[in-house]
């Protein structure tokens, strides 16, 4: 099951669970649409993978025990370990590499 972390790791940005601009990577590297086209080009500036939109965790338990109030959203916020240089290099080697080659 995902985390559902609860902000960007780049920019700090809220992204609660029914946020549709939520990205992640295979690793649930979690960051705001805005910061992975501008900032990260596609490249998980943790692992290289590129990034989906992350799945929406219904609110309402549509069916038993499954749904937000019994799996509820981390609210641990994650922060970004690298700089800001560092994740504009990184990105600009590996961003012309799909991210099923990487």
């Amino acid at each position: 099951m995902l985390e559902l972390r609860p902000n960007c790791e780049y920019c700090d940005k809220d992204l609660p669970p029914a946020a549709t601009d939520a990205r992640i990577c295979s690793f649930e590297c979690t960051f705001c649409a805005d910061c992975v086209d501008r900032h990260l080009q596609n490249v998980c500036p943790n692992c290289g993978g590129g990034f989906s939109a992350r799945p929406i965790r219904p609110a309402t338990e549509r069916r038993p025990g499954v749904g937000l109030t019994k799996q509820p959203a981390s609210t641990d916020r994650v922060k970004l370990k690298w700089q800001a240089s560092d994740v504009t290099g990184f990105a600009e080697l590996h961003k012309d590499v799909p991210p099923e080659k990487r």
